[in-house]
């Protein structure tokens, strides 16, 4: 049997891998010059692969039904005996799974040694612009010739990071062939905005607690660190929630963030103000807000509630403080649009899963024909989980090929 492996990512890589055995023959081709070229850039250049909290909530798609059958304990277990098997010796820290050497290019050398041993054979530079299916074999067509093959795993990628060879043209393939496409959008991505004072917090990055709203209505929150930018917001909370806006924007829906300043005051926030300043009375506004946050947010804040900085707390109203507090805890920016797929890291949208046999990967449509990775219609947020569902999907439609050219 002749397997032809379309992309040399992360999920084509690991499908290629699985799939080889003694009575078939897997061939890879990549567009670029080098396979995982996008695994470099994960992590910072450590590689989470893997996290070890996961379930359906982490995941997003139209056919949301359909995610814990996908993720499940079953594949969980798959993907972490691959990379047992692979040698890779995890770091573990808050859940996160990194390789020991907190560095991505163990991974991408020990899955390349693994192509190697196993005699898959990798052509580079090759673009692919057309498969077609006949009635007993594919046939591809590509910028240098054409190939057949009886089986065809399409691991193309997504939109996003389109200079890592992503461009999205996996989605046309899979539209000829007659699949459906939720039309893909930016996903883990900035967030733009046109708050008057970008500049002067531009640079600054703070522990917060941030609610987004869709036409005034609530959405969805995440905890953790925020970067603010000349452009607006940053930071994985702001990326887990960035595929609301990306979608909702294709219907012009209107988007503002709430920020709580201050997510460690647990208790109300107005008596724990009128406590802390007992303990700082000879201070003024700025200097007391100083204790506990970023010199620019102070300002910032200060500005947006007209007070001045060198008054006392105690010299403030009732509505004053009830101002001071609010912006703390619940600091409102519109946000205007996203950084585009050029800055993001997946994309939200791509294949229906309720067009692909989840259990091998394989289209219901087109048989022969398997689809993984970012060409799905899957998206986990930051920690691991969209590298997971490229470990699971690419196990899972090698070793339905493999286990059956036995």
């Amino acid at each position: 049997m002749k397997i032809i492996v379309v992309g040399g990512g992360c999920s084509g890589v690991v499908a290629a891998i699985s799939a080889k055995n003694s009575n078939n023959e897997v061939i890879i081709l990549e567009r670029n010059n080098t396979l995982l070229k996008k695994i470099l850039l994960t992590g910072n250049g450590r590689c989470n692969y893997f996290n070890e909290l996961y379930n359906s909530e982490f995941y997003h798609s139209e056919n949301s039904d359909l995610i814990d059958n996908f993720i499940s304990d079953r594949n969980i277990s798959l993907a972490k005996d691959f990379f047992d098997r692979l040698g890779v010796v995890p770091k573990i820290k808050n859940g996160y799974y990194y390789p020991y050497s907190n560095q991505a290019i163990n991974i991408k050398e020990l899955l390349e040694y693994e192509v190697k041993r196993l005699g898959i054979k990798v052509i580079y530079d090759t673009y692919v612009s057309d498969i077609k299916r006949d009635e007993s074999f594919f046939s591809i067509t590509t910028n240098n010739k054409k190939y057949t093959c009886d089986k065809v795993i399409l691991s193309t990628g997504s939109m996003a990071y389109p200079k890592t060879g992503s461009d999205g043209f996996g989605y046309s393939i899979l539209e000829r062939l007659g699949h459906t496409i939720v039309k893909p959008v930016p996903a883990l991505v900035q967030l733009e905005s046109n708050f008057r004072y970008l500049k002067e917090w531009d640079g600054v990055r703070s522990d917060v607690y941030v609610e987004l709203f869709e036409d005034d209505k609530y959405i969805s929150s995440e905890e953790g660190e925020i970067q603010l930018t000349k452009y607006g917001v940053s930071g994985i909370c702001i990326f887990n929630l960035s595929h609301f806006v990306s979608r909702g924007l294709l219907d012009n829906k209107k988007y503002m963030i709430k920020i709580n300043f201050v997510p460690f005051i647990e208790t109300l926030i107005t008596p724990w103000l009128d406590n802390y300043y007992k303990k700082n009375s000879s201070k003024n506004l700025y200097e007391m807000l100083e204790g506990f946050l970023n010199k620019k947010i102070v300002s910032i804040i200060l500005k947006v509630c007209k007070l001045d900085q060198n008054k006392k707390y105690s010299d403030l109203n009732n509505q004053e403080k009830l101002l001071l507090c609010k912006n703390l805890r619940s600091f409102r920016v519109e946000i205007t649009g996203t950084k585009g797929f050029n800055n993001s890291q997946v994309c939200n949208g791509g294949a229906r899963l309720d067009e692909v046999n989840l259990d091998t990967m394989e289209s219901k449509i087109v048989r022969g024909l398997y689809i993984t990775g970012e060409l799905l219609d899957i998206t986990g947020n930051c920690g691991g989980y969209n590298l997971t569902e490229c470990w699971i999907s690419g196990i899972l439609s090698g070793k339905s090929i493999g286990d059956n050219s036995d």
